[in-house]
């Protein structure tokens, strides 16, 4: 399959290793992959805050790029919701609209991709820790991804994983959210840091590094001694490379 990868601006400027990692891995499985250098914005935070035409803008802007791919990989279920949950409520009437209808449905989460897609939930991986997982809120509620990130992680050798006690739980992030409402955020955030710690996990995981960046700031606060992953670097991991 020709399959290109919208990295997100959270991954391309913070967690570049997350990108890597889904091109290893892609690759691994005998996808091609792209990395449009034409990318931009999906426009969440455009739209969450009021830019409806500026965001409209960049919907076009994506639909453009990423046109002619068998498939478009996400590693972030935030953005994955917004393009396929908003554009089609964005894009004009005529022409913009069936752009918009034709590659919506071909934009995929990376564990919806795999497990759906390419129908694998063995990818080969190695990672030998005790991991729990957190699906954030854009997966669980927006693309209803359910357990398939479960599925993936479960079929990695060497790899314990724990439920989180109140994983449906928000994290409090929010993207903009955490930003209009700190104390509640810290709240949210420290409530969902007490339930990592329970688990005892090594590791905490999630398809999102916007909510690990998060939660990921209190458990480093905290010394508390737990790294965060995104779930395609996990998958990546294999015996030659922990």
């Amino acid at each position: 399959m020709r399959v290109a990868l919208f990295i997100t601006c959270v991954n391309d400027t913070l967690f570049p290793r997350t990108g890597q990692a889904v091109v290893s891995l892609l690759r691994r499985l005998g996808c091609e992959v792209e990395f449009p250098a034409g990318q931009t914005c999906c426009g969440q935070m455009h739209l969450n805050t009021g830019y409806r035409a500026e965001s409209t803008r960049l919907a076009g802007r994506f639909v453009s790029v990423f046109a002619g791919y068998d498939a478009v990989v996400v590693p972030s279920g935030s953005c994955a919701a917004m393009v396929r949950e908003q554009y089609p409520r964005l894009a004009p009437p005529g022409a913009p609209a069936r752009a918009v209808a034709a590659t919506v449905p071909r934009v995929h989460d990376l564990s919806e991709f795999l497990v759906d897609v390419l129908g694998v939930t063995d990818v080969g991986a190695y990672f030998p820790h005790r991991v729990t997982y957190h699906p954030t809120c854009h997966s669980l509620r927006g693309l209803r991804l359910g357990d398939r990130p479960a599925r993936l992680l479960r079929r990695v050798r060497g790899l314990d994983l724990v439920p989180l006690p109140d994983a449906d739980q928000c994290c409090g992030f929010g993207g903009t959210f955490a930003v209009k409402n700190p104390a509640v955020s810290a709240a949210m955030c420290a409530d969902k840091v007490r339930a990592v710690l329970d688990t005892g996990a090594e590791v905490l995981c999630a398809a999102d590094n916007s909510c690990l960046m998060h939660i990921g700031g209190t458990l480093t606060r905290q010394r508390a001694g737990v790294r965060t992953m995104h779930l395609a670097e996990i998958l990546a991991a294999t015996e030659a490379r922990p």
